[in-house]
C-alpha cells in the first residue's frame, strides 16, 4: 500500500560542521551517534523526550537507587543495585522501604555522594516549595513515581522511603529517579538553566561540549564507581538528526558512525554498503491509545475493538521492511504477563464493519475525530508513514481521523496533561499515538488502568476506570509472592486487551545501523541502552 521512500521526507537537512571533529585529538576514540530527535533531551538529571531520553542525557552521565541491567543482549535484563546497594520493605509496616546507599561515590564536581543527595533530589522532583524545585525536570519524572508519600534520612547512608499504599511493584518506579549534584547546582548560583550546560551526576559520563539542537558531547568518566560500566569509547558525541534519510545519508557518508531507526527501505543499501543491522527484542508497543472519557465517540468498545480488527499489522511491518513485529495486546505473547485474552485483534475487515454498525456508524455515516502525533522522535518509528497507513485503513470502516502534528516533547506534555485537558478534549483530539515501554508491568500496564493515575496524579490518559481492575491492582500491589503476582499480572492484561484499550499496532525491534568502526554495542532487550558498550 505504501512506499516508506515516497513518504518520507527526501530533503537533506545541513549536518553541523561540528561532524567533522578537526579538533579531537587522534588518540581518543569517538563515536558520533546520530539520534532520531530534533534536539538534546534536558541535561539537568531527568531528561525529557520520553523513555528514549535516558539512554542519551539520562544513564549516561546520572545513577539511579535501582537500575535496569542494559549490558547483556541475550536475555532481559532485571533490576539491580544502582546507587543503592540493597533494598526492602519493612516487615512491620510494607508501607515503608529502607534503602542502603553505597559509599564511596563521588559527583564529577568531586563533591561526595550520599544521603542528603538523595532526599535533595526528591525535594527537587516532589516539593514545589522547596528552594530546588525544578518543574522541568519534576513534569518528567513525577507520573514516573507516583508511590511516593513520603521520605526521610535514616543516617547518611541510608534512607526511608514511604509509599502513599502497599506497593510490591515500587521497586520498578525508581531507574526512572535520576541523582544530579547538589554541590554543583549551589556552585552555579543555584540555577538550573546554568547547571543544563555544566551538570554533574555519578554517571559512566560526564558532559564537556553542549550546544542545543546541534551536540552533545559526553566524555568518559574514568574513575566511574562501577568498573564493569567504565565506557569503551572516550567520547560519544549526540547528533540530532530527526530526518530518517538524512541521518542514514550522515551514516553512508562518514559523518556518523552509528544512527537510530534507519529508514526501512535504505536497510538493503547500508547493508550492501557494509553496515551492519543491529536489532533486538525490544518491550515496547506502538499503539492508538484511546479517550474512554464521557462524551468520547471511544467509550464504546464496539469501537475501539472495530479500529483493532482493522488493521492489517502485517502490511505496517511490510512497511518497515521486516523490522516489527505484530502486537496483539499491550504486551508481547512471550511476556509472563500476557494471559489469555479473548479478543484478538486480527485484520478481519467484515468484522470490523460489523461492529461499527452496531455502534452506528458507516462510511455513509462516519465518525470523526482527531488524533495527536508526533513527526518524529526515539520510540514512534517511521510516524508519519504508519500514522497515514492507519488513517486510509480506518477510513475503510467508518473512521476518519485528522491528525494533530507536533514536535514529540510538546505530544508529551498532552499526553501527561491527560484527555480530559482542554489542550486535548478542547480540540477535538480523542486519540494519542504514544510509544510506550512495557518492560515491566507498572510501566507496561497498571500506571495505564489504574483510575487513581489520572493526570495530573499519572498517564491513565484516556481516563480509564474500572472498579474490577482498581481492585485487582490493589492485591498485586500486596502480594509479594512473584507467581501469585504473575497470575493476578496476567488477568490483568487481558482485562486491558478484552476492553480494547488501545490500539495496538506493532512493537518495536528498535533497528540500529552501525558503521564498520563501530566493534562492537550491546543492544538490551530494554528500551533503555547503556552507551558504555560501544566500541570504536
Amino acid at each position: 500500500m505504501f512506499n516508506a521512500r515516497s513518504i518520507l521526507r527526501t530533503s537533506l537537512l545541513a549536518i553541523p560542521l561540528v561532524l567533522a571533529l578537526s579538533h579531537v585529538a587522534q588518540a581518543e576514540t569517538v563515536a558520533r551517534y546520530g539520534i532520531s530527535m530534533t534536539d538534546i533531551p534536558l541535561t539537568t538529571g531527568q531528561p525529557d523526550r520520553g523513555a528514549g531520553g535516558y539512554q542519551f542525557t539520562g544513564h549516561t552521565m546520572y545513577d539511579p537507587l535501582i537500575e535496569w541491567e542494559m549490558n547483556v543482549d541475550s536475555r532481559p535484563g532485571k533490576l539491580i543495585p544502582g546507587l543503592a546497594v540493597s533494598w526492602k520493605e519493612d516487615t512491620k509496616d510494607n508501607k515503608k522501604w529502607i534503602f542502603n546507599l553505597r559509599h564511596g561515590v563521588t559527583f564529577h564536581d568531586g563533591s561526595n555522594f550520599n544521603a542528603d543527595s538523595v532526599i535533595w533530589n526528591l525535594e527537587k522532583v516532589l516539593n514545589d516549595k522547596s528552594p530546588q524545585f525544578d518543574p522541568k525536570q519534576s513534569a518528567q519524572v513525577r507520573p514516573r513515581i507516583p508511590s511516593i508519600a513520603s521520605y526521610r534520612k535514616v543516617d547518611d547512608y541510608t534512607i526511608e522511603i514511604t509509599t502513599k499504599e502497599v506497593d510490591s511493584l515500587f521497586a520498578y518506579q525508581l531507574p526512572w529517579f535520576l541523582i544530579s549534584s547538589p554541590a554543583q547546582w549551589e556552585k552555579l548560583g543555584k540555577d538550573w538553566n546554568k547547571f543544563a550546560a555544566d551538570p554533574s551526576g555519578t554517571g559512566p559520563f560526564h558532559m564537556e561540549k553542549f550546544v542545543p539542537r546541534e551536540r552533545a558531547e559526553l566524555v568518559k568518566n574514568a574513575n566511574y564507581w562501577d568498573k564493569n560500566r567504565i565506557p569503551k569509547t572516550d567520547r560519544v558525541i549526540l547528533i540530532p538528526i530527526p530526518d530518517a534519510l538524512t541521518r542514514a545519508n550522515a551514516l553512508m557518508n562518514g559523518q556518523v558512525d552509528m544512527i537510530e531507526t534507519p529508514p526501512p527501505d535504505v536497510i538493503p543499501q547500508l547493508k550492501a554498503g557494509g553496515f551492519r543491522i543491529v536489532t533486538n527484542v525490544t518491550p515496547h508497543v506502538w499503539p492508538y491509545h484511546f479517550s474512554t472519557a464521557p462524551g468520547s465517540p471511544w467509550a464504546d468498545v464496539r469501537v475501539r475493538k472495530a479500529a483493532n480488527l482493522a488493521i492489517d499489522r502485517e502490511g505496517i511491518v511490510k512497511l518497515l521492511n521486516g523490522f516489527a513485529k505484530p502486537a496483539v495486546g499491550q504486551l508481547d505473547p512471550s511476556s509472563p504477563w500476557f494471559g489469555k485474552p479473548s479478543f484478538k485483534p486480527t485484520y478481519d475487515l467484515a468484522q470490523a464493519k460489523a461492529l461499527m454498525a452496531q455502534a452506528g456508524y458507516s462510511k455513509a455515516k462516519p465518525l470523526n475525530t482527531k488524533v495527536i502525533i508526533a513527526t518524529t522522535g526515539t520510540g514512534q518509528m517511521l510516524s508519519l508513514p504508519m500514522n497515514e497507513y492507519i488513517q486510509q485503513s480506518l477510513a475503510e470502516i467508518g473512521i476518519n481521523i485528522q491528525f494533530e502534528v507536533v514536535e514529540q516533547e510538546n505530544l508529551y506534555l498532552h499526553w501527561r496533561s491527560g484527555a480530559k485537558a482542554d489542550m486535548n478534549a478542547g480540540k477535538g483530539i480523542t486519540v494519542l499515538n504514544v510509544a510506550y515501554v512495557t518492560a515491566d508491568p507498572f510501566l507496561g500496564v497498571v500506571r495505564f488502568i489504574d483510575s487513581r493515575y489520572t493526570a495530573p496524579n499519572g498517564v491513565n490518559w484516556g481516563w480509564y476506570n474500572n472498579p474490577k481492575v482498581d481492585a485487582m491492582i490493589d492485591k498485586i500491589r500486596t502480594t509479594f509472592d512473584s507467581k501469585t503476582q504473575d497470575a493476578l499480572l496476567s488477568n490483568l492484561h487481558e482485562i486491558m486487551v478484552d476492553d480494547a484499550l488501545c490500539l495496538w499496532v506493532v512493537h518495536d525491534v528498535n533497528p540500529h545501523a552501525l558503521s564498520p568502526k563501530v566493534k562492537s554495542y550491546t543492544q538490551a532487550q530494554h528500551w533503555f541502552q547503556d552507551l558504555t558498550t560501544i566500541k570504536m
